[in-house]
Protein backbone atom coordinates (compact mmCIF):
# COMPACT_ATOMS: atom_id res chain seq x y z
CA UNK A 1 0.00 0.00 0.00
CA UNK A 2 1.43 3.35 -1.08
CA UNK A 3 0.41 6.17 1.25
CA UNK A 4 0.62 9.70 -0.16
CA UNK A 5 0.21 13.10 1.50
CA UNK A 6 -0.31 16.77 0.71
CA UNK A 7 1.90 19.30 2.58
CA UNK A 8 0.71 22.30 4.59
CA UNK A 9 -1.12 23.25 7.77
CA UNK A 10 -4.74 24.49 7.60
CA UNK A 11 -4.70 24.53 3.79
CA UNK A 12 -7.77 24.25 1.61
CA UNK A 13 -7.00 20.92 -0.04
CA UNK A 14 -8.63 19.03 -2.89
CA UNK A 15 -8.06 15.40 -3.76
CA UNK A 16 -9.79 12.59 -5.65
CA UNK A 17 -9.07 8.86 -5.94
CA UNK A 18 -11.03 8.50 -9.21
CA UNK A 19 -10.62 10.97 -12.08
CA UNK A 20 -13.45 13.49 -12.28
CA UNK A 21 -14.97 12.50 -8.93
CA UNK A 22 -14.47 16.00 -7.53
CA UNK A 23 -16.99 18.52 -8.94
CA UNK A 24 -15.55 21.78 -10.23
CA UNK A 25 -17.06 25.22 -9.65
CA UNK A 26 -19.67 24.05 -7.15
CA UNK A 27 -20.05 21.88 -4.08
CA UNK A 28 -23.36 20.08 -4.51
CA UNK A 29 -24.27 19.19 -8.10
CA UNK A 30 -27.65 17.65 -8.83
CA UNK A 31 -26.01 14.38 -9.82
CA UNK A 32 -22.40 13.99 -8.66
CA UNK A 33 -20.08 11.91 -10.83
CA UNK A 34 -19.94 8.14 -10.27
CA UNK A 35 -23.31 8.28 -8.49
CA UNK A 36 -21.64 9.62 -5.34
CA UNK A 37 -23.34 11.57 -2.57
CA UNK A 38 -22.21 15.10 -1.68
CA UNK A 39 -21.96 15.73 2.06
CA UNK A 40 -20.44 18.49 4.18
CA UNK A 41 -18.48 17.79 7.37
CA UNK A 42 -18.24 20.92 9.54
CA UNK A 43 -15.62 21.41 12.23
CA UNK A 44 -16.84 24.86 13.26
CA UNK A 45 -20.10 26.81 13.38
CA UNK A 46 -21.24 28.01 9.95
CA UNK A 47 -20.68 31.64 10.95
CA UNK A 48 -17.18 31.27 12.46
CA UNK A 49 -14.71 33.89 11.16
CA UNK A 50 -12.88 32.96 7.98
CA UNK A 51 -9.64 32.19 9.82
CA UNK A 52 -11.30 29.62 12.07
CA UNK A 53 -14.10 28.40 9.78
CA UNK A 54 -13.56 24.75 8.99
CA UNK A 55 -15.46 22.46 6.70
CA UNK A 56 -14.85 19.88 4.00
CA UNK A 57 -17.07 18.57 1.22
CA UNK A 58 -17.00 14.78 0.89
CA UNK A 59 -18.11 12.78 -2.14
CA UNK A 60 -18.92 9.32 -0.91
CA UNK A 61 -20.49 6.04 -1.99
CA UNK A 62 -23.19 6.27 0.68
CA UNK A 63 -24.16 9.28 2.80
CA UNK A 64 -23.30 9.09 6.49
CA UNK A 65 -26.94 8.53 7.41
CA UNK A 66 -26.48 5.07 5.89
CA UNK A 67 -23.46 4.43 8.08
CA UNK A 68 -25.62 4.26 11.19
CA UNK A 69 -28.52 2.10 12.18
CA UNK A 70 -30.05 1.84 15.64
CA UNK A 71 -27.49 2.51 18.34
CA UNK A 72 -27.04 0.41 21.45
CA UNK A 73 -25.03 1.50 24.52
CA UNK A 74 -21.66 -0.23 25.00
CA UNK A 75 -19.03 0.02 27.71
CA UNK A 76 -15.39 1.03 27.51
CA UNK A 77 -14.84 1.06 31.24
CA UNK A 78 -11.23 2.28 31.13
CA UNK A 79 -11.96 5.29 28.91
CA UNK A 80 -13.14 8.10 31.18
CA UNK A 81 -14.35 11.63 30.42
CA UNK A 82 -14.32 14.88 32.36
CA UNK A 83 -15.65 15.66 34.84
CA UNK A 84 -14.46 12.48 36.52
CA UNK A 85 -14.00 13.48 40.15
CA UNK A 86 -13.38 11.53 43.35
CA UNK A 87 -12.64 8.34 41.42
CA UNK A 88 -9.94 7.13 43.84
CA UNK A 89 -8.43 7.57 47.30
CA UNK A 90 -4.87 8.54 46.31
CA UNK A 91 -3.69 11.77 47.91
CA UNK A 92 -2.44 14.81 46.03
CA UNK A 93 1.19 14.76 44.93
CA UNK A 94 3.74 14.69 42.15
CA UNK A 95 3.34 11.35 40.38
CA UNK A 96 5.19 9.12 37.96
CA UNK A 97 4.47 5.79 36.28
CA UNK A 98 6.49 3.08 34.58
CA UNK A 99 5.25 2.05 31.12
CA UNK A 100 1.80 0.46 31.09
CA UNK A 101 2.31 -3.12 29.83
CA UNK A 102 0.83 -4.32 26.55
CA UNK A 103 -1.89 -6.91 27.34
CA UNK A 104 -1.58 -10.60 26.46
CA UNK A 105 -5.24 -10.97 25.48
CA UNK A 106 -6.30 -9.77 22.03
CA UNK A 107 -6.83 -6.01 22.25
CA UNK A 108 -7.37 -3.54 19.46
CA UNK A 109 -6.67 0.20 19.56
CA UNK A 110 -10.15 1.16 20.78
CA UNK A 111 -10.27 -1.49 23.49
CA UNK A 112 -6.71 -0.62 24.51
CA UNK A 113 -7.32 3.00 25.53
CA UNK A 114 -6.82 3.62 29.27
CA UNK A 115 -7.47 7.08 30.68
CA UNK A 116 -4.88 8.47 33.07
CA UNK A 117 -6.27 11.98 33.73
CA UNK A 118 -9.27 14.12 32.87
CA UNK A 119 -9.62 17.90 33.01
CA UNK A 120 -12.42 20.34 32.34
CA UNK A 121 -15.86 19.30 31.08
CA UNK A 122 -16.73 17.24 28.01
CA UNK A 123 -20.20 18.73 27.67
CA UNK A 124 -18.88 22.26 28.14
CA UNK A 125 -16.31 21.56 25.40
CA UNK A 126 -13.36 22.64 27.50
CA UNK A 127 -10.36 20.79 28.83
CA UNK A 128 -8.89 17.46 27.84
CA UNK A 129 -8.18 13.88 28.82
CA UNK A 130 -4.79 12.15 28.72
CA UNK A 131 -4.82 8.47 27.76
CA UNK A 132 -2.37 5.74 26.96
CA UNK A 133 -3.15 3.08 24.38
CA UNK A 134 -1.86 -0.48 24.24
CA UNK A 135 -2.86 -2.88 21.46
CA UNK A 136 -1.84 -6.12 19.77
CA UNK A 137 -4.60 -6.46 17.15
CA UNK A 138 -5.93 -4.38 14.27
CA UNK A 139 -9.43 -2.97 13.96
CA UNK A 140 -10.62 -4.93 10.91
CA UNK A 141 -14.36 -4.35 10.68
CA UNK A 142 -14.62 -1.98 13.63
CA UNK A 143 -14.72 1.80 13.18
CA UNK A 144 -14.98 4.75 15.52
CA UNK A 145 -15.62 8.45 15.76
CA UNK A 146 -15.36 10.80 18.72
CA UNK A 147 -17.98 13.54 19.01
CA UNK A 148 -16.37 14.82 22.24
CA UNK A 149 -13.11 16.08 20.78
CA UNK A 150 -10.19 15.68 18.44
CA UNK A 151 -7.54 13.05 19.13
CA UNK A 152 -3.81 13.81 19.12
CA UNK A 153 -2.07 10.41 18.89
CA UNK A 154 1.58 10.01 19.94
CA UNK A 155 3.05 6.54 19.18
CA UNK A 156 5.81 5.36 21.51
CA UNK A 157 6.25 1.72 20.47
CA UNK A 158 5.23 0.27 17.11
CA UNK A 159 3.71 1.93 14.08
CA UNK A 160 0.00 2.39 13.43
CA UNK A 161 -1.94 2.86 10.20
CA UNK A 162 -4.77 5.31 10.87
CA UNK A 163 -7.37 4.73 8.18
CA UNK A 164 -9.78 7.65 8.13
CA UNK A 165 -12.70 8.40 5.86
CA UNK A 166 -10.55 11.11 4.20
CA UNK A 167 -7.33 9.14 3.76
CA UNK A 168 -4.67 6.94 5.35
CA UNK A 169 -1.84 8.01 7.66
CA UNK A 170 1.05 5.77 8.67
CA UNK A 171 2.39 7.03 11.99
CA UNK A 172 5.48 5.67 13.73
CA UNK A 173 7.28 6.60 16.98
CA UNK A 174 8.69 10.09 16.54
CA UNK A 175 5.60 11.18 14.60
CA UNK A 176 2.14 12.34 15.71
CA UNK A 177 -1.24 12.57 14.03
CA UNK A 178 -4.52 14.38 14.58
CA UNK A 179 -7.94 12.85 13.93
CA UNK A 180 -10.53 15.66 13.95
CA UNK A 181 -13.67 15.61 16.05
CA UNK A 182 -16.39 13.53 14.39
CA UNK A 183 -14.17 11.84 11.78
CA UNK A 184 -14.63 8.09 11.26
CA UNK A 185 -11.48 5.98 11.41
CA UNK A 186 -9.97 2.64 12.33
CA UNK A 187 -6.43 1.69 13.36
CA UNK A 188 -4.33 -1.13 11.96
CA UNK A 189 -1.00 -2.25 13.40
CA UNK A 190 1.95 -1.91 11.04
CA UNK A 191 4.51 -4.18 12.67
CA UNK A 192 3.33 -5.82 15.88
CA UNK A 193 2.11 -4.64 19.30
CA UNK A 194 1.88 -0.92 19.95
CA UNK A 195 1.85 1.54 22.82
CA UNK A 196 1.48 5.30 22.86
CA UNK A 197 -0.27 8.35 24.26
CA UNK A 198 -3.43 10.25 23.31
CA UNK A 199 -4.57 13.77 24.11
CA UNK A 200 -8.34 14.02 23.72
CA UNK A 201 -8.93 17.73 23.24
CA UNK A 202 -12.48 18.77 24.19
CA UNK A 203 -11.98 22.44 23.35
CA UNK A 204 -11.00 24.56 20.37
CA UNK A 205 -8.97 22.59 17.85
CA UNK A 206 -5.20 22.49 17.79
CA UNK A 207 -3.48 25.13 15.72
CA UNK A 208 0.05 26.46 15.31
CA UNK A 209 1.18 28.86 18.05
CA UNK A 210 2.03 32.44 17.15
CA UNK A 211 5.79 32.90 16.89
CA UNK A 212 5.90 36.50 18.10
CA UNK A 213 9.44 37.93 18.01
CA UNK A 214 10.78 34.62 16.64
CA UNK A 215 9.31 35.70 13.30
CA UNK A 216 8.29 33.68 10.28
CA UNK A 217 10.43 30.55 10.68
CA UNK A 218 11.45 27.78 13.10
CA UNK A 219 9.44 25.75 15.59
CA UNK A 220 6.87 23.67 13.63
CA UNK A 221 6.81 24.88 10.03
CA UNK A 222 3.51 24.52 8.13
CA UNK A 223 5.04 22.70 5.15
CA UNK A 224 6.04 19.77 7.37
CA UNK A 225 2.44 18.84 8.22
CA UNK A 226 1.04 16.14 5.92
CA UNK A 227 -2.62 15.53 5.05
CA UNK A 228 -3.52 12.24 3.33
CA UNK A 229 -4.91 12.08 -0.19
CA UNK A 230 -8.37 10.65 -0.85
CA UNK A 231 -8.79 6.91 -0.46
CA UNK A 232 -11.86 4.72 -0.12
CA UNK A 233 -12.80 1.23 0.98
CA UNK A 234 -15.65 -0.43 -0.91
CA UNK A 235 -16.35 -3.39 1.35
CA UNK A 236 -19.73 -5.10 1.61
CA UNK A 237 -19.26 -7.04 4.84
CA UNK A 238 -20.74 -6.69 8.33
CA UNK A 239 -19.06 -3.77 10.12
CA UNK A 240 -19.49 -1.91 13.38
CA UNK A 241 -19.32 1.79 14.16
CA UNK A 242 -18.74 2.94 17.74
CA UNK A 243 -19.39 6.54 18.77
CA UNK A 244 -18.20 8.43 21.84
CA UNK A 245 -20.75 11.14 22.68
CA UNK A 246 -20.76 13.17 25.93
CA UNK A 247 -18.63 10.59 27.67
CA UNK A 248 -20.76 7.58 26.75
CA UNK A 249 -20.30 4.98 24.04
CA UNK A 250 -22.80 3.68 21.50
CA UNK A 251 -22.48 1.12 18.73
CA UNK A 252 -24.37 0.50 15.51
CA UNK A 253 -24.17 -2.46 13.12
CA UNK A 254 -23.93 -1.84 9.37
CA UNK A 255 -23.40 -4.07 6.33
CA UNK A 256 -20.55 -2.14 4.68
CA UNK A 257 -17.46 -0.07 5.40
CA UNK A 258 -18.13 3.60 6.28
CA UNK A 259 -14.70 4.59 4.88
CA UNK A 260 -16.14 5.33 1.44
CA UNK A 261 -15.10 8.91 0.56
CA UNK A 262 -13.91 8.86 -3.07
CA UNK A 263 -13.03 12.58 -3.26
CA UNK A 264 -13.03 15.61 -0.99
CA UNK A 265 -12.05 19.24 -0.73
CA UNK A 266 -11.82 21.64 2.21
CA UNK A 267 -9.78 22.48 5.29
CA UNK A 268 -11.23 20.10 7.90
CA UNK A 269 -8.98 17.08 7.61
CA UNK A 270 -6.65 14.68 9.43
CA UNK A 271 -2.92 15.26 9.39
CA UNK A 272 0.41 13.91 10.65
CA UNK A 273 3.69 15.54 11.65
CA UNK A 274 7.25 14.28 12.01
CA UNK A 275 8.62 15.64 15.29
CA UNK A 276 12.18 15.54 13.94
CA UNK A 277 11.29 18.45 11.62
CA UNK A 278 10.66 20.74 14.60
CA UNK A 279 13.31 23.48 14.55
CA UNK A 280 14.01 24.40 18.20
CA UNK A 281 15.20 27.81 19.30
CA UNK A 282 16.84 28.57 22.62
CA UNK A 283 19.33 30.58 24.65
CA UNK A 284 22.65 31.17 22.90
CA UNK A 285 24.29 33.16 25.69
CA UNK A 286 22.79 32.61 29.15
CA UNK A 287 19.71 31.43 31.09
CA UNK A 288 17.02 28.94 30.19
CA UNK A 289 13.97 30.26 28.28
CA UNK A 290 10.42 29.26 29.12
CA UNK A 291 9.42 25.80 27.81
CA UNK A 292 6.71 27.47 25.71
CA UNK A 293 9.36 27.84 22.98
CA UNK A 294 8.96 24.10 22.41
CA UNK A 295 5.22 24.29 21.64
CA UNK A 296 4.28 22.34 18.51
CA UNK A 297 0.50 22.81 18.66
CA UNK A 298 -1.82 24.83 20.86
CA UNK A 299 -5.56 24.64 21.45
CA UNK A 300 -6.60 28.14 22.52
CA UNK A 301 -9.11 28.99 25.23
CA UNK A 302 -11.21 32.11 25.52
CA UNK A 303 -8.39 33.82 27.43
CA UNK A 304 -5.55 35.09 25.29
CA UNK A 305 -2.23 33.43 26.09
CA UNK A 306 -3.79 30.74 28.30
CA UNK A 307 -4.18 27.49 26.38
CA UNK A 308 -6.90 24.94 26.74
CA UNK A 309 -4.13 22.47 25.82
CA UNK A 310 -0.55 22.87 24.60
CA UNK A 311 1.41 20.06 22.97
CA UNK A 312 5.07 20.66 23.80
CA UNK A 313 8.12 18.56 22.91
CA UNK A 314 11.69 18.38 24.21
CA UNK A 315 13.68 17.27 21.15
CA UNK A 316 17.39 16.79 20.44
CA UNK A 317 19.15 20.16 20.70
CA UNK A 318 22.39 21.89 21.60
CA UNK A 319 22.95 23.40 25.05
CA UNK A 320 25.44 26.27 24.93
CA UNK A 321 24.38 28.77 27.61
CA UNK A 322 27.20 30.16 29.73
CA UNK A 323 27.16 30.48 33.55
CA UNK A 324 23.73 28.81 33.48
CA UNK A 325 21.89 25.98 35.15
CA UNK A 326 20.95 24.24 31.91
CA UNK A 327 18.22 21.74 32.81
CA UNK A 328 14.66 23.04 33.35
CA UNK A 329 14.59 25.11 36.51
CA UNK A 330 12.53 24.37 39.63
CA UNK A 331 9.04 25.56 39.04
CA UNK A 332 5.48 26.01 40.26
CA UNK A 333 2.92 26.68 37.58
CA UNK A 334 -0.76 27.48 37.07
CA UNK A 335 -0.78 24.94 34.23
CA UNK A 336 -0.98 21.18 34.81
CA UNK A 337 1.63 19.06 33.05
CA UNK A 338 1.25 15.48 31.80
CA UNK A 339 4.57 14.25 30.41
CA UNK A 340 5.58 11.21 28.40
CA UNK A 341 8.89 9.94 27.05
CA UNK A 342 9.01 8.52 23.53
CA UNK A 343 12.69 7.58 23.51
CA UNK A 344 16.00 8.25 25.21
CA UNK A 345 16.47 10.18 28.42
CA UNK A 346 14.92 13.41 29.72
CA UNK A 347 17.61 15.82 30.92
CA UNK A 348 15.84 16.80 34.15
CA UNK A 349 15.13 13.21 35.20
CA UNK A 350 17.98 10.91 34.25
CA UNK A 351 16.71 8.03 36.38
CA UNK A 352 13.25 6.54 36.77
CA UNK A 353 11.58 8.28 33.81
CA UNK A 354 11.86 5.73 31.01
CA UNK A 355 10.45 5.49 27.46
CA UNK A 356 6.75 4.72 27.71
CA UNK A 357 6.59 6.23 31.19
CA UNK A 358 4.42 9.08 32.44
CA UNK A 359 4.71 11.89 34.96
CA UNK A 360 2.07 14.28 36.26
CA UNK A 361 2.71 17.63 37.96
CA UNK A 362 -0.57 19.34 38.64
CA UNK A 363 -1.09 23.05 39.00
CA UNK A 364 1.04 24.78 41.66
CA UNK A 365 2.82 21.58 42.72
CA UNK A 366 6.60 22.14 42.67
CA UNK A 367 8.75 20.14 40.29
CA UNK A 368 12.18 20.21 38.68
CA UNK A 369 15.41 18.22 38.34
CA UNK A 370 16.03 15.32 40.67
CA UNK A 371 18.98 15.38 43.07
CA UNK A 372 21.28 13.54 40.67
CA UNK A 373 20.41 15.91 37.82
CA UNK A 374 20.99 18.94 40.03
CA UNK A 375 24.39 17.73 41.21
CA UNK A 376 25.48 17.04 37.66
CA UNK A 377 24.20 20.37 36.28
CA UNK A 378 25.89 22.46 38.98
CA UNK A 379 29.29 20.82 38.64
CA UNK A 380 29.65 19.96 34.96
CA UNK A 381 31.97 21.91 32.67
CA UNK A 382 29.79 24.29 30.64
CA UNK A 383 31.01 23.42 27.18
CA UNK A 384 28.60 23.00 24.25
CA UNK A 385 26.70 19.73 24.67
CA UNK A 386 24.20 18.13 22.34
CA UNK A 387 21.21 16.34 23.83
CA UNK A 388 20.76 13.55 21.32
CA UNK A 389 18.57 10.48 20.82
CA UNK A 390 15.80 11.86 23.03
CA UNK A 391 12.17 12.91 22.64
CA UNK A 392 9.90 13.83 25.53
CA UNK A 393 6.58 15.63 25.30
CA UNK A 394 4.00 17.36 27.47
CA UNK A 395 0.23 17.80 27.37
CA UNK A 396 -0.17 21.04 29.33
CA UNK A 397 -3.58 22.45 30.24
CA UNK A 398 -4.99 25.37 32.19
CA UNK A 399 -7.28 22.91 34.04
CA UNK A 400 -6.36 20.63 36.96
CA UNK A 401 -5.89 17.06 35.78
CA UNK A 402 -7.84 14.56 37.89
CA UNK A 403 -6.55 11.01 38.15
CA UNK A 404 -8.69 8.07 37.18
CA UNK A 405 -8.93 5.02 39.41
CA UNK A 406 -6.97 3.10 36.77
CA UNK A 407 -4.06 5.53 37.10
CA UNK A 408 -4.22 5.84 40.89
CA UNK A 409 -4.26 2.10 41.55
CA UNK A 410 -2.05 0.89 38.72
CA UNK A 411 0.97 -1.23 39.59
CA UNK A 412 3.10 0.96 37.31
CA UNK A 413 2.71 3.92 39.71
CA UNK A 414 6.07 4.64 41.33
CA UNK A 415 5.60 4.91 45.08
CA UNK A 416 9.08 6.35 45.53
CA UNK A 417 8.96 9.13 42.93
CA UNK A 418 8.74 11.85 45.57
CA UNK A 419 12.05 10.59 47.00
CA UNK A 420 13.98 11.77 43.92
CA UNK A 421 14.29 15.22 45.56
CA UNK A 422 15.26 14.13 49.08
CA UNK A 423 18.97 14.29 48.23
CA UNK A 424 18.83 18.04 47.52
CA UNK A 425 21.01 19.51 50.27
CA UNK A 426 20.83 22.78 52.12
CA UNK A 427 23.74 24.76 50.69
CA UNK A 428 23.08 28.08 52.43
CA UNK A 429 25.65 28.89 55.11
CA UNK A 430 25.46 32.67 55.30
CA UNK A 431 28.40 33.28 52.96
CA UNK A 432 28.15 34.43 49.33
CA UNK A 433 30.00 31.31 48.25
CA UNK A 434 27.55 28.90 49.86
CA UNK A 435 28.39 25.32 50.84
CA UNK A 436 29.06 23.20 47.73
CA UNK A 437 30.87 20.43 49.58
Amino acid sequence: MTVRYMPGFGNDFETESLPGALPQGQNSPQRPAYGLYAEQLSGSPFTAPRGTNERSWLYRIRPSVRHTSRFKPVEYARWKSAPNLDDHELSLGQLRWDPIPIPNEQTDFLAGIRTMTTAGDTQGQSGMAAHIYVANASMVDDHFFNADGELLIVPQEGGIRVMTEMGIMEVTPGEICIVPRGMIFKVELMDGPVRGYICENYGAKFTLPDRGPIGANCLANPRDFKTPVAWYEEKETPCRLTVKWCGRFYRTEIDHSPLDVVAWHGNYSPYKYDLSTFSPVGAILFDHPDPSIFTVLTAPSGEEGTANVDFVIFPPRWLVAEHTFRPPWYHRNIMSEFMGLIKGQYDAKEEGFVPGGISLHNMMLPHGPDAHGYEKATSVELKPVKLDDTMAFMFETRFPQHLTRFAAENEALQDNYIDCWTGLKKRFNGTPEGDWS
